[in-house]
Protein backbone atom coordinates (compact mmCIF):
# COMPACT_ATOMS: atom_id res chain seq x y z
CA UNK A 1 0.00 0.00 0.00
CA UNK A 2 1.70 3.36 -1.28
CA UNK A 3 2.85 5.87 1.79
CA UNK A 4 0.26 8.88 2.35
CA UNK A 5 2.15 11.59 2.82
CA UNK A 6 -0.77 13.76 4.43
CA UNK A 7 -1.04 10.52 7.03
CA UNK A 8 2.22 11.04 7.88
CA UNK A 9 2.44 14.12 8.58
CA UNK A 10 -1.19 14.26 10.32
CA UNK A 11 0.74 11.76 12.78
CA UNK A 12 3.22 13.63 12.98
CA UNK A 13 1.49 16.86 14.28
CA UNK A 14 -0.42 14.70 16.88
CA UNK A 15 2.84 13.38 18.34
CA UNK A 16 4.22 16.79 18.54
CA UNK A 17 0.82 17.67 20.14
CA UNK A 18 0.88 14.97 22.86
CA UNK A 19 4.32 16.38 23.57
CA UNK A 20 4.19 20.27 23.77
CA UNK A 21 0.36 20.53 24.43
CA UNK A 22 0.92 21.20 27.64
CA UNK A 23 3.75 23.71 27.25
CA UNK A 24 1.28 25.63 24.62
CA UNK A 25 -1.57 25.79 27.58
CA UNK A 26 0.80 26.69 30.29
CA UNK A 27 2.13 29.71 28.35
CA UNK A 28 -1.04 30.55 26.78
CA UNK A 29 -2.78 30.77 30.24
CA UNK A 30 -0.10 32.71 31.86
CA UNK A 31 -1.47 35.85 29.16
CA UNK A 32 -5.17 35.09 29.02
CA UNK A 33 -5.12 33.88 32.53
CA UNK A 34 -8.07 31.40 31.90
CA UNK A 35 -7.10 27.11 31.69
CA UNK A 36 -10.52 26.83 29.63
CA UNK A 37 -9.50 29.59 27.34
CA UNK A 38 -6.03 28.68 27.13
CA UNK A 39 -6.91 25.65 25.71
CA UNK A 40 -9.20 26.49 23.48
CA UNK A 41 -6.50 29.00 21.58
CA UNK A 42 -4.13 25.78 21.90
CA UNK A 43 -6.48 23.93 19.93
CA UNK A 44 -6.98 26.50 17.58
CA UNK A 45 -2.94 25.97 16.84
CA UNK A 46 -3.51 22.55 16.32
CA UNK A 47 -5.95 22.93 13.75
CA UNK A 48 -4.14 25.89 12.05
CA UNK A 49 -0.86 23.22 12.02
CA UNK A 50 -3.45 20.18 10.67
CA UNK A 51 -4.05 22.82 7.70
CA UNK A 52 -0.93 23.92 6.76
CA UNK A 53 1.48 21.83 7.54
CA UNK A 54 0.22 18.93 5.22
CA UNK A 55 0.62 22.21 2.40
CA UNK A 56 3.87 23.63 3.99
CA UNK A 57 5.97 20.46 5.31
CA UNK A 58 6.88 20.44 8.92
CA UNK A 59 8.39 23.55 10.32
CA UNK A 60 11.90 23.70 11.64
CA UNK A 61 10.42 23.62 15.26
CA UNK A 62 7.27 22.54 15.17
CA UNK A 63 6.35 23.15 18.76
CA UNK A 64 7.98 26.97 18.66
CA UNK A 65 5.26 27.56 15.55
CA UNK A 66 2.73 25.74 17.79
CA UNK A 67 3.66 28.53 20.49
CA UNK A 68 4.03 31.51 18.51
CA UNK A 69 0.29 30.45 16.89
CA UNK A 70 -1.58 29.60 19.61
CA UNK A 71 -0.20 33.25 21.54
CA UNK A 72 -0.81 35.16 18.45
CA UNK A 73 -4.61 33.86 18.58
CA UNK A 74 -4.26 34.63 22.40
CA UNK A 75 -3.17 38.36 21.75
CA UNK A 76 -5.65 38.83 19.01
CA UNK A 77 -8.84 37.71 21.82
CA UNK A 78 -6.93 40.17 23.93
CA UNK A 79 -7.19 43.15 21.20
CA UNK A 80 -11.03 41.77 20.66
CA UNK A 81 -11.38 42.00 24.36
CA UNK A 82 -9.92 45.05 24.77
CA UNK A 83 -12.02 46.57 22.11
CA UNK A 84 -15.26 45.17 23.30
CA UNK A 85 -14.46 46.99 26.76
CA UNK A 86 -13.67 50.36 25.28
CA UNK A 87 -10.30 50.01 26.71
CA UNK A 88 -8.35 49.47 23.07
CA UNK A 89 -6.27 52.63 23.57
CA UNK A 90 -5.52 51.88 27.07
CA UNK A 91 -4.19 48.32 26.66
CA UNK A 92 -3.25 48.06 23.03
CA UNK A 93 0.17 49.46 23.43
CA UNK A 94 1.06 46.85 26.15
CA UNK A 95 -0.30 44.34 23.52
CA UNK A 96 2.12 45.38 20.98
CA UNK A 97 5.31 45.57 23.34
CA UNK A 98 3.80 41.97 24.90
CA UNK A 99 3.90 40.43 21.25
CA UNK A 100 7.32 42.12 20.23
CA UNK A 101 8.49 40.52 23.06
CA UNK A 102 6.79 37.03 23.23
CA UNK A 103 6.33 36.16 19.92
CA UNK A 104 9.68 36.39 18.22
CA UNK A 105 11.26 34.16 21.61
CA UNK A 106 9.18 31.16 20.30
CA UNK A 107 9.84 31.57 16.43
CA UNK A 108 13.53 32.08 16.93
CA UNK A 109 13.93 29.75 19.73
CA UNK A 110 13.95 29.61 23.18
CA UNK A 111 17.12 31.00 25.39
CA UNK A 112 17.49 30.36 29.16
CA UNK A 113 14.85 32.84 30.69
CA UNK A 114 12.35 31.27 28.55
CA UNK A 115 12.93 28.01 29.03
CA UNK A 116 12.83 29.10 33.24
CA UNK A 117 9.63 30.28 32.17
CA UNK A 118 7.83 27.43 30.60
CA UNK A 119 8.99 25.81 34.01
CA UNK A 120 6.98 28.37 36.31
CA UNK A 121 3.74 27.89 33.69
CA UNK A 122 3.66 24.18 33.54
CA UNK A 123 4.08 24.26 37.26
CA UNK A 124 1.19 27.02 37.64
CA UNK A 125 -0.90 24.68 35.34
CA UNK A 126 -0.22 21.50 37.21
CA UNK A 127 -1.23 23.45 40.49
CA UNK A 128 -4.41 24.57 38.65
CA UNK A 129 -5.57 21.77 37.33
CA UNK A 130 -5.44 19.27 40.35
CA UNK A 131 -7.17 22.32 42.28
CA UNK A 132 -8.74 21.13 45.28
CA UNK A 133 -11.98 23.04 44.44
CA UNK A 134 -12.75 20.37 41.91
CA UNK A 135 -13.87 16.82 42.09
CA UNK A 136 -10.79 14.01 42.58
CA UNK A 137 -12.25 13.23 39.09
CA UNK A 138 -12.30 15.97 37.41
CA UNK A 139 -9.03 16.77 38.22
CA UNK A 140 -7.77 13.53 37.19
CA UNK A 141 -10.06 13.93 33.12
CA UNK A 142 -8.34 17.74 33.32
CA UNK A 143 -4.76 16.36 34.16
CA UNK A 144 -5.33 14.04 31.21
CA UNK A 145 -6.46 16.30 28.75
CA UNK A 146 -4.03 19.52 29.50
CA UNK A 147 -0.92 17.76 30.96
CA UNK A 148 -0.95 14.51 29.15
CA UNK A 149 -2.69 15.83 25.93
CA UNK A 150 -4.90 13.19 25.52
CA UNK A 151 -8.20 13.54 23.76
CA UNK A 152 -11.59 12.64 25.39
CA UNK A 153 -12.06 9.65 23.61
CA UNK A 154 -8.93 8.40 24.80
CA UNK A 155 -9.64 9.67 28.57
CA UNK A 156 -12.86 7.81 28.05
CA UNK A 157 -11.64 4.67 26.42
CA UNK A 158 -9.02 4.77 29.61
CA UNK A 159 -11.40 5.03 32.38
CA UNK A 160 -14.66 2.82 30.80
CA UNK A 161 -16.49 5.84 30.51
CA UNK A 162 -18.42 6.88 27.96
CA UNK A 163 -16.93 10.27 26.08
CA UNK A 164 -19.89 12.33 26.94
CA UNK A 165 -19.29 11.95 30.03
CA UNK A 166 -15.63 13.02 29.91
CA UNK A 167 -16.57 15.67 28.09
CA UNK A 168 -18.76 16.95 30.31
CA UNK A 169 -17.13 16.42 33.61
CA UNK A 170 -14.04 18.39 31.83
CA UNK A 171 -15.90 21.30 30.78
CA UNK A 172 -17.64 21.46 34.29
CA UNK A 173 -13.92 21.34 35.44
CA UNK A 174 -13.24 24.20 33.64
CA UNK A 175 -16.04 26.34 34.49
CA UNK A 176 -15.83 25.65 37.82
CA UNK A 177 -12.09 27.46 37.87
CA UNK A 178 -13.04 29.98 36.19
CA UNK A 179 -16.36 30.49 38.49
CA UNK A 180 -13.99 30.03 41.38
CA UNK A 181 -11.61 32.89 40.20
CA UNK A 182 -8.88 30.28 40.38
CA UNK A 183 -5.73 32.23 39.77
CA UNK A 184 -3.47 30.56 37.74
CA UNK A 185 -0.58 30.78 39.82
CA UNK A 186 1.89 28.38 41.43
CA UNK A 187 0.39 29.05 45.07
CA UNK A 188 2.37 30.41 48.46
CA UNK A 189 4.17 28.21 50.77
CA UNK A 190 0.79 27.97 53.11
CA UNK A 191 -1.09 26.63 50.75
CA UNK A 192 1.55 24.31 49.03
CA UNK A 193 1.56 21.44 50.72
CA UNK A 194 -1.93 20.61 50.53
CA UNK A 195 -2.12 21.43 46.83
CA UNK A 196 1.28 19.21 45.84
CA UNK A 197 -0.49 16.32 47.88
CA UNK A 198 -3.53 17.25 45.21
CA UNK A 199 -1.07 17.01 42.72
CA UNK A 200 0.62 13.55 43.53
CA UNK A 201 -3.35 12.43 44.27
CA UNK A 202 -4.17 12.64 40.79
CA UNK A 203 -0.82 11.46 38.92
CA UNK A 204 -0.70 8.52 41.19
CA UNK A 205 -4.39 7.52 40.31
CA UNK A 206 -3.85 7.56 36.88
CA UNK A 207 -0.59 5.47 37.41
CA UNK A 208 -2.77 3.43 39.68
CA UNK A 209 -5.40 2.64 36.95
CA UNK A 210 -2.76 2.01 34.69
CA UNK A 211 -0.98 -0.50 36.66
CA UNK A 212 -4.46 -2.43 38.15
CA UNK A 213 -7.28 -1.59 35.82
CA UNK A 214 -10.47 -1.29 38.15
CA UNK A 215 -12.30 -2.62 34.94
CA UNK A 216 -12.42 -3.77 31.22
CA UNK A 217 -10.64 -6.53 29.80
CA UNK A 218 -7.04 -5.91 30.56
CA UNK A 219 -5.50 -6.40 33.47
CA UNK A 220 -3.26 -3.21 33.48
CA UNK A 221 -3.10 -0.06 31.05
CA UNK A 222 0.29 0.91 30.49
CA UNK A 223 -0.03 3.62 28.53
CA UNK A 224 -1.62 5.45 31.60
CA UNK A 225 1.36 4.91 33.35
CA UNK A 226 3.79 5.92 30.90
CA UNK A 227 1.50 9.53 31.23
CA UNK A 228 1.60 9.54 35.15
CA UNK A 229 5.31 8.41 34.61
CA UNK A 230 6.37 11.43 32.47
CA UNK A 231 3.88 13.88 34.70
CA UNK A 232 5.84 12.78 37.66
CA UNK A 233 9.45 13.48 36.18
CA UNK A 234 8.17 16.60 35.15
CA UNK A 235 6.84 17.87 38.84
CA UNK A 236 10.17 16.36 40.50
CA UNK A 237 12.07 18.18 37.78
CA UNK A 238 9.51 21.49 38.73
CA UNK A 239 10.07 20.78 42.86
CA UNK A 240 13.36 19.58 43.37
CA UNK A 241 12.94 20.57 46.81
CA UNK A 242 9.74 18.53 47.38
CA UNK A 243 10.72 14.75 48.59
CA UNK A 244 7.10 13.15 48.16
CA UNK A 245 7.24 14.05 44.36
CA UNK A 246 10.70 12.27 44.19
CA UNK A 247 9.22 9.78 46.56
CA UNK A 248 6.27 9.03 44.25
CA UNK A 249 8.61 9.07 40.98
CA UNK A 250 10.22 6.29 42.60
CA UNK A 251 7.49 4.47 43.41
CA UNK A 252 5.92 4.56 39.67
CA UNK A 253 9.23 3.88 38.52
CA UNK A 254 9.92 0.73 40.18
CA UNK A 255 6.46 -0.50 40.36
CA UNK A 256 6.79 -0.05 36.61
CA UNK A 257 9.57 -2.09 36.04
CA UNK A 258 7.04 -5.53 36.50
CA UNK A 259 4.67 -4.65 34.01
CA UNK A 260 5.91 -6.64 31.65
CA UNK A 261 6.15 -9.52 34.36
CA UNK A 262 2.67 -9.03 35.86
CA UNK A 263 1.29 -11.06 32.61
CA UNK A 264 1.74 -14.57 31.04
CA UNK A 265 2.05 -15.03 27.56
CA UNK A 266 -2.27 -15.09 27.14
CA UNK A 267 -2.59 -12.13 29.21
CA UNK A 268 -3.25 -13.46 32.61
CA UNK A 269 -1.93 -12.17 35.86
CA UNK A 270 0.77 -13.18 37.17
CA UNK A 271 1.25 -12.02 41.01
CA UNK A 272 4.06 -10.92 42.78
CA UNK A 273 5.59 -13.57 44.34
CA UNK A 274 5.63 -15.55 41.00
CA UNK A 275 6.69 -13.65 38.40
CA UNK A 276 9.87 -13.75 36.66
CA UNK A 277 12.23 -11.23 38.21
CA UNK A 278 14.54 -11.45 34.97
CA UNK A 279 11.43 -9.52 33.07
CA UNK A 280 11.64 -6.48 35.77
CA UNK A 281 13.11 -3.78 33.96
CA UNK A 282 16.21 -2.73 35.62
CA UNK A 283 16.89 0.33 33.85
CA UNK A 284 13.86 1.18 35.53
CA UNK A 285 14.12 -0.14 38.67
CA UNK A 286 17.90 2.02 38.69
CA UNK A 287 15.89 5.07 38.23
CA UNK A 288 13.77 4.69 41.02
CA UNK A 289 16.30 4.04 43.95
CA UNK A 290 18.07 7.06 42.66
CA UNK A 291 15.01 8.89 43.22
CA UNK A 292 14.01 7.52 46.20
CA UNK A 293 17.88 8.69 46.86
CA UNK A 294 16.76 12.28 45.65
CA UNK A 295 13.59 12.08 47.82
CA UNK A 296 15.73 10.91 51.49
CA UNK A 297 18.36 13.85 50.61
CA UNK A 298 15.50 16.55 50.48
CA UNK A 299 14.37 15.45 53.92
CA UNK A 300 14.90 13.88 57.12
CA UNK A 301 14.60 10.28 57.03
CA UNK A 302 12.31 10.45 59.66
CA UNK A 303 10.14 12.90 58.05
CA UNK A 304 9.42 10.51 54.78
CA UNK A 305 5.73 10.55 53.35
CA UNK A 306 3.62 8.01 52.56
CA UNK A 307 5.21 8.19 48.78
CA UNK A 308 8.60 7.55 49.48
CA UNK A 309 8.07 4.86 52.34
CA UNK A 310 5.72 2.91 49.37
CA UNK A 311 8.56 3.43 47.56
CA UNK A 312 10.90 2.42 49.92
CA UNK A 313 8.53 -0.67 50.28
CA UNK A 314 8.78 -1.24 46.58
CA UNK A 315 12.57 -1.22 46.62
CA UNK A 316 12.08 -4.03 49.17
CA UNK A 317 11.05 -6.22 46.80
CA UNK A 318 13.09 -4.82 43.90
CA UNK A 319 16.53 -5.68 45.75
CA UNK A 320 15.58 -9.58 46.14
CA UNK A 321 16.80 -11.47 43.18
CA UNK A 322 14.45 -13.89 44.43
CA UNK A 323 11.00 -14.22 46.36
CA UNK A 324 12.24 -16.44 49.15
CA UNK A 325 15.26 -13.41 49.51
CA UNK A 326 12.71 -10.50 50.19
CA UNK A 327 13.51 -8.77 53.61
CA UNK A 328 9.80 -9.53 54.99
CA UNK A 329 10.58 -7.36 58.56
CA UNK A 330 11.96 -4.30 56.83
CA UNK A 331 8.90 -4.40 54.86
CA UNK A 332 6.35 -4.79 58.06
CA UNK A 333 8.49 -2.19 59.70
CA UNK A 334 8.03 0.35 56.91
CA UNK A 335 4.40 -0.33 56.81
CA UNK A 336 4.02 0.27 60.29
CA UNK A 337 6.17 3.64 59.79
CA UNK A 338 3.34 3.87 56.73
CA UNK A 339 0.15 3.26 59.10
CA UNK A 340 1.24 6.07 61.07
CA UNK A 341 1.76 9.05 58.39
CA UNK A 342 -1.22 7.53 56.47
CA UNK A 343 -3.53 5.54 58.39
CA UNK A 344 -6.11 3.33 55.66
CA UNK A 345 -7.60 0.04 56.22
CA UNK A 346 -6.44 -0.55 52.49
CA UNK A 347 -2.45 0.04 54.25
CA UNK A 348 -3.71 -2.22 57.15
CA UNK A 349 -4.54 -5.17 54.63
CA UNK A 350 -1.34 -4.83 52.92
CA UNK A 351 0.95 -4.78 56.29
CA UNK A 352 -1.15 -7.52 57.14
CA UNK A 353 0.33 -9.25 53.73
CA UNK A 354 3.72 -8.74 54.65
CA UNK A 355 2.91 -9.76 58.47
CA UNK A 356 1.94 -13.14 57.21
CA UNK A 357 4.64 -13.61 54.95
CA UNK A 358 7.54 -12.56 57.79
CA UNK A 359 5.59 -14.25 60.95
CA UNK A 360 3.15 -16.77 59.37
CA UNK A 361 -0.66 -16.92 58.66
CA UNK A 362 -2.00 -17.06 61.65
CA UNK A 363 -0.48 -13.52 62.59
CA UNK A 364 -2.07 -11.92 59.36
CA UNK A 365 -5.18 -13.63 59.77
CA UNK A 366 -5.95 -12.25 63.71
CA UNK A 367 -5.39 -8.47 61.67
CA UNK A 368 -7.65 -9.15 58.27
CA UNK A 369 -10.06 -10.39 60.34
CA UNK A 370 -10.28 -7.10 62.05
CA UNK A 371 -10.23 -5.52 59.31
CA UNK A 372 -13.39 -7.31 57.74
CA UNK A 373 -15.51 -5.17 59.83
CA UNK A 374 -14.10 -2.07 57.91
CA UNK A 375 -17.17 -0.66 56.13
CA UNK A 376 -14.81 1.08 53.89
CA UNK A 377 -13.40 -2.36 52.80
CA UNK A 378 -16.98 -4.24 52.48
CA UNK A 379 -16.68 -3.98 47.94
CA UNK A 380 -12.92 -4.45 48.09
CA UNK A 381 -12.28 -7.39 46.37
CA UNK A 382 -8.80 -8.04 47.51
CA UNK A 383 -9.82 -8.30 51.75
CA UNK A 384 -11.59 -11.61 50.48
CA UNK A 385 -8.77 -12.31 48.50
CA UNK A 386 -6.36 -11.96 51.06
CA UNK A 387 -8.29 -13.70 53.28
CA UNK A 388 -8.25 -16.37 51.04
CA UNK A 389 -4.67 -17.14 50.58
CA UNK A 390 -3.81 -17.08 54.45
CA UNK A 391 -6.62 -19.89 55.21
CA UNK A 392 -4.93 -21.70 52.10
CA UNK A 393 -2.10 -21.81 54.29
CA UNK A 394 -3.47 -22.75 57.18
CA UNK A 395 -5.11 -25.92 55.56
CA UNK A 396 -8.65 -24.21 55.48
CA UNK A 397 -9.41 -24.74 51.79
CA UNK A 398 -13.13 -24.94 51.71
CA UNK A 399 -12.88 -21.54 53.44
CA UNK A 400 -10.26 -20.00 50.93
CA UNK A 401 -12.55 -21.34 48.12
CA UNK A 402 -15.90 -19.30 49.48
CA UNK A 403 -13.21 -16.23 50.09
CA UNK A 404 -12.06 -16.48 46.78
CA UNK A 405 -15.41 -17.16 45.24
CA UNK A 406 -16.50 -13.67 47.01
CA UNK A 407 -13.74 -11.89 45.43
CA UNK A 408 -14.59 -12.72 41.97
CA UNK A 409 -18.55 -11.09 42.56
CA UNK A 410 -16.65 -8.17 43.91
CA UNK A 411 -14.32 -7.29 40.93
CA UNK A 412 -15.34 -5.61 37.59
CA UNK A 413 -12.03 -6.90 35.69
CA UNK A 414 -12.31 -9.50 34.09
CA UNK A 415 -8.81 -10.78 34.12
CA UNK A 416 -8.50 -10.19 37.93
CA UNK A 417 -12.06 -12.21 38.09
CA UNK A 418 -10.15 -15.34 36.17
CA UNK A 419 -7.86 -15.41 38.33
CA UNK A 420 -9.78 -15.56 41.70
CA UNK A 421 -12.07 -18.07 40.15
CA UNK A 422 -8.93 -20.18 39.01
CA UNK A 423 -7.46 -20.03 42.75
CA UNK A 424 -11.35 -21.19 44.08
CA UNK A 425 -11.02 -24.15 42.00
CA UNK A 426 -7.80 -25.05 42.93
CA UNK A 427 -8.66 -25.24 46.80
CA UNK A 428 -11.67 -28.02 45.61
Amino acid sequence: MPHDPRQATHEAVQAVWRIEAAKIIAGVARLVRDVGLAEELAQDALVAALEHWPKDGLPDNPGAWLMATAKHRALDKLRADALHQRKHEELGADLDALQAHVVPDFVDGLDAKRADDIGDDLLRLIFTACHPVLSTEARVALTLRLLGGLSTDEIARAFLASEPTIAQRIVRAKRTLSAARVPFEVPQAAERAERLDSVLEVIYLVFNEGYSATAGDDWMRPALCDEALRLGRVLAGLVPAEGEAHGLVALMEIQASRLHARTDAEGRPVLLLDQDRSRWDPLLIRRGLAALERSAAAGAASARGPYALQAAIAACHARAHRADETDWPQIVALYDALVQVHPSPVVELNRAVAVGMAFGPAAALEIVDQLRADASLARYPWLPSVRGDLLVKLGRPAEARAEFEAAAGLTRNKREQQLLLERARDCR
